[in-house]
């Protein structure tokens, strides 16, 4: 039995940067966190004993014979990925709603991959674990997703991160005095709307209209290096909230499809109630709302938006762990002797004996015993 814990990520700045088509063509950065909630994955080789050879238990149970039928799109593609022949169970529990704009969903790729690379006993690095992940996401799946996401996932912590024009990416954790990381902690207040949503669903609406906006994405990727002199030079943490405000009106004004008027409603609340600044999380249309609020002002901001769900969070930095490991047998030589066994009984029975070949020969050494 192997389980894999892989945190979910809040992002400050540059979020829409991170997408291929356009920091191949100009570059792009991230400010971004890990946070203590998480994505479980379990998994552990199946017995051949059962009809099916792959069960998949998430929001549904899937019970299937081949890879191919298997619905869970990133758990298809990481089984045909790395030729998972043997018969598996894998199974998915997260601390947070999926689809909310947190990067669950590259979350649960890490953390898969993770957890079937453990199962065969090889240990993969981060850099390799955030790639082979980008590559299921964006190649494989074909969906419209950034490559932030992956990458946190994998590494964990407060980072910055580029993404250079050839496709390399380069990972820098933040090295701040623990009391200011505890402080810019201390200023972070995330709500859930209630709202869920396939982010690659909602990119797809706004993606060809994101990498025209030169203009807006360029000063998103500058916010990025104003904020990490805010954060090294230990300054004002007043400048840091009211830089999230103007980066969340850009990113509205990149297209309709990124808000909502209640999503607009909850923001302009937390505003009011004393929030400096803050954004919604993820690609858009729904989710997690941050806010950046002073402590002092945060009872009033809980009390005007009482009616969403509060979430408490603090800063992770480990990233995608192995938390349980105990290795267990393969059993693929098993499952070929069973199937050997049930092909056999398959086969016509031999013809039925006749009474004389049945009758016992006499060996005039007494009489047959039982």
């Amino acid at each position: 039995m192997i389980i894999s814990r892989t945190p979910f990520r809040i992002s400050f700045f540059g979020g829409g940067t991170d997408y291929p088509d356009w920091y191949r063509r100009h570059g792009g950065a991230v400010l971004a966190t890990t946070i203590n909630k998480y994505c479980y994955i379990s998994c552990r080789y199946l017995p051949p004993f059962f009809d099916h050879k792959y069960r998949v238990v998430y929001s549904r149970i899937e019970d299937r014979t081949n890879v191919d039928e298997i619905l869970h799109p990133p758990v298809r593609e990481a089984l045909r990925y790395l030729n998972f022949d043997q018969g598996v169970e894998i199974h998915h529990d997260g601390d947070l709603p999926a689809r909310s704009g947190l990067g669950s969903s590259s979350a649960f790729t890490v953390g898969l991959l993770n957890a079937l690379y453990a199962l065969r006993g090889v240990m993969v690095d981060k850099a390799e674990l955030a790639r082979k992940a980008i590559h299921i996401e964006q190649e494989r799946l074909n969906e419209a997703v950034g490559s932030q996401d992956q990458t946190l996932a994998a590494y964990g912590g407060l980072s910055h991160i580029e993404f250079l024009q050839n496709g390399e990416i380069s990972v820098q954790p933040l090295t701040l005095r623990p009391d200011h990381i505890k402080e810019l902690s201390a200023h972070l207040m995330l709500f859930f709307t209630g709202i869920s949503r396939t982010a690659s669903a909602v990119v797809k609406e706004y993606l060809p209209e994101i990498v025209s906006k030169e203009r807006q994405l360029g000063r998103m990727r500058e916010m990025v290096d104003e904020s990490l002199a805010l954060l090294r030079d230990g300054g004002d943490l007043v400048r840091f909230g009211r830089l999230l405000h103007e980066s969340w009106t850009l990113k509205r004004s990149l297209s309709p499809k990124i808000s909502t008027s209640y999503v607009d409603q909850v923001y302009e609340a937390g505003l009011s109630a004393g929030a400096l600044g803050g954004k919604l999380i993820g690609a858009g249309g729904g989710g997690f709302v941050l806010l950046f609020v002073p402590p002092d002002r945060q009872p009033k901001v809980m009390e005007r938006l009482r009616d969403l769900v509060h979430v408490p969070i603090k800063f992770e930095f480990s990233g995608s762990r192995i938390i349980f490991f105990d290795p267990e047998e393969d059993f693929t030589e098993q499952a070929r002797l069973w199937e050997e066994r049930s092909r056999q009984a398959q086969r016509p029975e031999p013809a039925a004996l006749t009474s004389a070949d049945a009758k016992p020969q006499a060996t005039g050494r007494g009489k047959h015993r039982a």
